[in-house]
């Protein structure tokens, strides 16, 4: 910028990017410098939008729940009665949908949600009672994300234009996939190699302006999304299950082989 002007330096809160507080006289001058000017009111609501995406999860209670369930009850009482509390306890059910929220998964689609959930419910509520358990919530929450796909791909991607996404290299996913099932987790020593080479990744992708988005397989979604967003919570973990048939699939960067 050719002109620059006087102001106490700090970072977005929401974007993370560098910015200044000024005067509100100084408006029509930092405008003209080329700044993009937002009023104070703005940063905040932008900013508690941002932070009620990213942890939706944490917003969401019992009352919540309830009140969704009567809403679809409403519509489809039958449906609703078979699901909670006959086979899925509400306690349950509010896992499933915070699993949806705290990787900022949309739950507005109620009806695909309940539907999903009262196909495989069934089966996974008797699985877990034959062990004395209860149902898998990462399972569940596994196959609503897959019904959910096209609103998740959409949310990334939005159109009908190819998806530039983030790749694993072959040996590294096989690598990633048999520590999984051995162990349930990664060793110290992987586990650092594979968030650096992801952090790279990233970068390259943003870099060229594509979406922050890693495509693996459905085994490795959950575990790899949990793992990394940790650390990268700007990152979209999705698996192949979820990308609609019809979306054209490009690998933009690499995470391991030679990381290109």
């Amino acid at each position: 910028m050719a002109m620059q002007v006087k102001g106490t330096p700090t970072t977005d809160p929401a974007f993370g990017l560098p910015a200044l507080w000024i005067d509100s006289g100084q408006r029509d001058q930092a405008q003209v410098a080329g700044y993009t000017v937002v009023d104070a009111s703005t940063v905040v609501a932008t900013h508690l939008n941002h932070l009620m995406h990213r942890h939706g999860d944490n917003l969401l209670g019992r009352q919540e729940v309830q009140a969704l369930i009567e809403r679809i009850g409403r519509e489809s009482p039958k449906l609703v009665e078979d699901l909670v509390p006959k086979t899925l306890s509400l306690t349950t059910l509010q896992k499933v949908l915070q699993g949806l929220l705290a990787e900022e998964v949309p739950i507005r689609d109620m009806r695909t949600i309940v539907d999903t959930l009262s196909e495989h419910a069934p089966r996974l509520a008797a699985l877990a009672a034959n062990a004395g358990g209860q149902p898998d919530v990462h399972e569940l929450v596994a196959l609503t994300r897959r019904s959910l796909g096209r609103a998740i791909t959409q949310q990334w991607f939005p159109g009908e234009g190819e998806l530039r996404v983030i790749g694993l290299d072959v040996r590294l996913e096989r690598v990633l996939t048999q520590a999984m099932a051995t162990s349930g987790g990664l060793e110290p020593g992987l586990a650092e190699t594979l968030l650096r080479e992801t952090e790279a990744a990233l970068a390259r992708q943003e870099a060229q302006g594509n979406a922050p988005v890693l495509l693996t397989s459905p085994p490795l979604r959950a575990p790899l999304s949990r793992f990394l967003r940790h650390h990268l919570p700007q990152l979209g973990v999705l698996s192949n299950a979820e990308i609609p048939d019809e979306r054209v699939v490009r690998v933009t960067a690499l995470i391991g082989g030679n990381g290109e």
